[in-house]
């Protein structure tokens, strides 16, 4: 086969030219206001989360790192918005859980493709919840729970904040654990769930881990375990989930990651994933999200996270898929 050689160094001058340009344009990066979406409201734990880490990445890559709230839509309208940005690194996402592990089963029609439209650059805290009773169950430990849930089949209540939250499915996760059944009592509010709780209209629930500090402090409520993998700070004589029941690997958490339009140069996103991993590792910062209620971790590598967030979605896909929630929104 005959090459014609002024074709091939003019195609051979055009990559050379390309990866020249990509490479300026990574050096330069940012080249002008980098955006970070996120889902949650202003005032939320997550929320200031970011906004710290904003205010790092500003300082080290020395232009403005904006946040914008846009909470709503399922938590979905960020990730929807940085599934449709350029993929220069400008716009990037905070995004929660089950905006990537939840809704893409949950929902019959998606408006991205929670599998191929991002590329993850930080898995930087976890949000774990506390299982909650009120001061005057007789449900003392997780074992006790579960033995009155045998012994009282469809008898008991759980409170969360609705169908499809990680409140809801945590429990649903711990059901299917031990093959028990409770009645599902959905809330709004975290408010109004702790103040049922602690009156005992509802027997127990999952709530955010730093909501019920006040209430457990003065006695109204009483925690049996947290949902994280490790124990919680703000209780450090709390057991886990896995120690509270006996049974190992048990965990049901909700989680933050920092992504970017799927298609974003890679030598952009490792940038920023080496930055976030000075920002996040500094005691201010662990100290903070402690304080918010949040767990802070060592984000995984670039490609430890996408098979963590793989693994996320196969598990909760498949319990959603046996509870027969999937395809119902």
């Amino acid at each position: 086969m005959t090459i014609d050689r002024r074709a091939a160094a003019s195609l051979f001058a055009a990559g050379v030219l390309a990866s020249l340009t990509r490479a300026m344009a990574q050096q330069a990066y940012p080249s002008s206001t980098v955006t970070i979406e996120l889902p949650l409201a202003p005032g939320t734990g997550g929320d200031a989360m970011v906004r710290l880490y904003a205010d790092a990445l500003q300082n080290v890559f020395g232009k403005p790192f904006i946040v914008k709230n846009a909470p709503g839509a399922a938590l979905m309208i960020a990730a929807i918005d940085v599934s449709k940005a350029a993929p220069d690194g400008l716009t990037l996402a905070m995004t929660v859980s089950s905006t990537l592990t939840i809704n893409p089963t949950m929902y019959k029609v998606m408006p991205y493709d929670a599998s191929k439209d991002f590329a993850p650059i930080s898995l930087y805290v976890k949000s774990p919840f506390a299982l909650v009773v009120g001061e005057n169950s007789p449900i003392k430990t997780a074992k006790d729970f579960i033995r009155m849930a045998r012994e009282q089949p469809g008898k008991l209540n759980f409170a969360s904040l609705g169908i499809g939250t990680m409140q809801h499915l945590s429990m649903e996760l711990v059901m299917d654990r031990f093959g028990v059944k409770l009645n599902h009592v959905p809330y709004r509010a975290t408010p109004e769930q702790m103040t049922d709780i602690a009156a005992g209209n509802v027997q127990i629930g999952f709530v955010e881990a730093a909501a019920p500090q006040g209430l457990i402090r003065d006695g109204k409520l009483r925690p049996l375990a947290v949902s994280s993998g490790q124990r919680f700070t703000i209780y450090p004589d709390v057991p886990t989930m896995a120690e509270a029941f006996d049974a190992p690997g048990l965990e049901a958490v909700s989680w933050h990651v920092l992504m970017a339009p799927a298609a974003t140069p890679k030598a952009i996103i490792q940038r920023l994933h080496d930055a976030m991993q000075t920002i996040t590792s500094t005691p201010d910062f662990k100290a903070k999200a402690s304080n918010l209620g949040l767990l802070p971790i060592e984000s995984p590598d670039l490609e430890g996270i996408a098979s963590f967030v793989k693994s996320e979605q196969t598990r909760w896909s498949a319990l959603l898929i046996k509870i027969g929630l999937a395809g119902t929104q």
